[in-house]
Parts: C-alpha cells; structure tokens; sequence
C-alpha cells in the first residue's frame, strides 16, 4: 500500500483525510496478480508450467486448454468442446458422465462450492493426495472418477470470472482468479476449465451480459458432492417491508 502525504491533502477534512486509501501501483509478479487481481485465462492456457515458479502457484489437478472459435461471416460463430478420444480429456482419462448448461444474469455470482475427493478406505486423506498429485502426478489411472465430481467447463456467451482455492488435505492452500470470454468473444480467452473434487470454486459475471456456460461431470448429479462455501451471494435479499409482512 503506497504511503499518503499528508501535507498533499492538508486541504481536506480530517474526516475525509482518514477516509482516503491509496492504491498501490507497484509491479506484481505473474503469481501475485493470478492469486489477486486476477489473469486473462489465455495467459494460463499457454504459461510454461513446468517452470518451477509456475509450479509453485498452479494448482495440481487444475486445467486450462485453448479452444478455437471460428467466424462464420454474417452467422455467427462454431466453436468445439472437446473430442472423446483426443486432447487433454483423452489424455487425462476423464470423460463426463452427464452434460448440462447454465445462465447466469448480468451481475450475478455462483458462491464457492466443492465437490469431495475420495479417498480409498484405509488411506489417510493427506497421503492420497499428494500421491496423487505431487508424487504420481501422471498416473491417471489413479484418479476416482467414478466415485468423485471432476468438472470440465466451458463458455459460450459473455465474460466470467472464474476463482478457485485449493482446501485439499496434503497440500498447500493456493488461488487461482482469472477471466474466461465465451464463444461470442473469439480470441486467446476462450479455454476449457477442468477443476478437481476438493478445489472450491465460484464464478462471477464479468460486464453487462447473460454468461452461459456448458459443463460436464464425471458422475450424474448427487446433491450430497455438493459442500457450499459462502453461497449467500446467490440469495437475493427481500425488502425489510416485506421481510417484517412474511413473519
């Protein structure tokens, strides 16, 4: 936080002089601004993450690929999702087991929520883990996906703010915020988003326009794989009027 002068703003109140915060201009690196003001996602999709300082602010299980949006002149646009038996889902061994889509009005959120790992009976969580994800990180084959909610998003319409934390027993809490355009914005931001059970997450509308977004799931829908983390946001509050009639 930059220091104020106090001599420079003699000519206000005191009250307003205590009322003023100085934003700090100062350079931040590429792990500061992807844990706080946020990065473009096409900046995540072609960082080098096998540079060891990018390793130290990524978080393991996470993952962002481009997608190629193409201009149908006078229609419109035609962008892919992902092909089964190609790309980073092949790759990975995940394919969803249920697809669905989402609108989200301007100016809405969806609070943070998470999915829960699982964890093979007689493991203690923190070992599994980083088993899976420090020690053997490419052993897919380990991964429960059958039994856990991975999510592989996508967007087709608008500009959304995509922030994830990592809560997973084993391993080191880190952030992730980022903005995502969808299809109607062709361009280097238009990414696929895998997020692991045990990475909450929470979207945000980023401008004036409806967010739609498209998302698979490893497994069908259970209500009990879903842990909510400050969702208040989601709840849009009642006049007192009404509030005081309702009781």
């Amino acid at each position: 936080m930059a220091t104020r002068d106090n001599k420079l703003w003699q000519g206000l109140t005191a009250e307003a002089q205590q009322a003023l915060v100085m934003r700090d201009y100062a350079p931040q690196s590429f792990g500061e601004r992807l844990a706080g003001a946020g990065l473009e996602a096409g900046q995540l999709a072609a960082v080098d993450r096998t540079a060891p300082e990018n390793r130290d602010i990524w978080i393991p299980g996470v993952e962002i690929f481009p997608r190629k949006i193409h201009h149908q002149r006078h229609r419109g646009v035609f962008g892919e999702f992902v092909r089964r038996d190609e790309g980073l889902l092949q790759r990975i061994g995940f394919w969803p087991g249920q697809w669905a889509n989402a609108r989200m009005f301007a100016q809405t959120a969806k609070g943070f929520h998470v999915h829960p790992p699982s964890i093979p009976a007689g493991t203690k969580p923190e070992a599994w883990t980083r088993r899976l994800f420090i020690e053997e990180p490419e052993n897919y084959a380990l991964r429960r996906y059958a039994e856990e909610q991975w999510d592989v998003m996508f967007f087709v319409q608008g500009v959304a703010e995509m922030i994830l934390r990592d809560v997973r027993a084993g391993l080191p809490s880190r952030t992730m915020r980022f903005f995502v355009d969808g299809d109607d914005r062709p361009g280097a931001n238009n990414v696929g988003i895998v997020v692991p059970p045990g990475v909450a997450h929470a979207i945000r509308v980023e401008g004036s326009e409806d967010v739609i977004m498209v998302y698979g799931t490893s497994t069908s829908f259970h209500p009990e794989f879903e842990g909510r983390i400050g969702s208040e946001v989601e709840t849009a509050a009642l006049p007192q009027s009404w509030e005081r009639f309702l009781k």
